[in-house]
């Protein structure tokens, strides 16, 4: 059970909450936090400013008045949670800039991998996401974990899958001699990126790209393909597919 669901007390907008896996840059967590994160402001001091993001909710007591910053016609989205297998990635100093509560799991630090996943499930447990998002994540996740959080982990890749799965694709569709590339947003399973997909966009690989190149312009469609992808599930408009098909639907 989580947090957000319709325990909403009256004048507070339904709370939509990520939990994010990354192992590096985190540069795709940035345009999460970015376009999405909209915490709760608690104002004590009425003389402060208030941050200025969309609408806000005014609610609370005289003394302690609590904003709540939200974009209209979506629900209040929180990123919960940053975990990260990587002691050093950058994606945790984003986080605790943001005031985002962080954790690091390194997988060394455990007897096993199955005593690193249950601490994995427990942390995420903890956290309650409504939806739980690899961002540059570089660990397969095991079938513990998916089964703890089911068609509830979505993960983003840069190649329009099934082409190109793996750690180099950007590369791979280089050496291919592809025209056409691009990013996927799909559920997570238990392969490497075989998990059913949700969304993708096509981008055109150009005469004379590089791996850098035709990197950042597959990374700008990522940055708003994966927001816009967790917008839909908050406003529940994705559906996992029926039984025997993989087949997502999305209103």
């Amino acid at each position: 059970m989580t947090k957000s669901g319709d325990d909403a007390q009256p004048g507070q907008r339904r709370l939509f909450r990520l939990a994010v896996l990354a192992s590096g840059s985190g540069s795709n967590l940035q345009a999460i936090i970015d376009q999405l994160h909209r915490p709760e402001v608690v104002v004590r001091d009425l003389s402060e400013d208030v941050p200025e993001i969309g609408d806000a909710v005014r609610s609370g007591e005289p003394d302690r008045v609590t904003w709540q910053p939200v974009i209209p016609g979506e629900p209040r989205m929180e990123v919960v949670l940053v975990l990260s297998d990587v002691p050093e990635a950058f994606a945790l100093t984003r986080a605790r800039r943001a005031g985002i509560p962080t954790r690091v799991l390194v997988p060394r630090d455990f007897a096993s991998r199955e005593e690193h996943d249950l601490a994995l499930v427990s942390a995420l447990c903890e956290a309650e996401p409504d939806l739980v998002v690899l961002a540059g994540y570089m660990r397969l996740l095991s079938p513990a974990v998916i089964r703890a959080f089911p068609y509830r982990i979505i993960n983003l890749h840069p190649a329009l899958l099934p082409s190109f799965p793996g750690t180099s694709a950007i590369q791979d569709a280089l050496r291919y001699g592809v025209k056409i590339t691009g990013v996927t947003v799909h559920f997570v399973d238990e392969g490497m990126d075989t998990g059913p997909i949700i969304a993708q966009e096509a981008v055109r690989v150009e005469e004379g790209d590089t791996e850098e190149t035709l990197a950042t312009r597959i990374h700008a469609v990522e940055h708003r393909l994966l927001p816009d992808t967790i917008r839909l599930f908050a406003a529940g408009r994705v559906h996992p597919p029926l039984p025997g098909s993989r087949v997502v639907t999305v209103d």
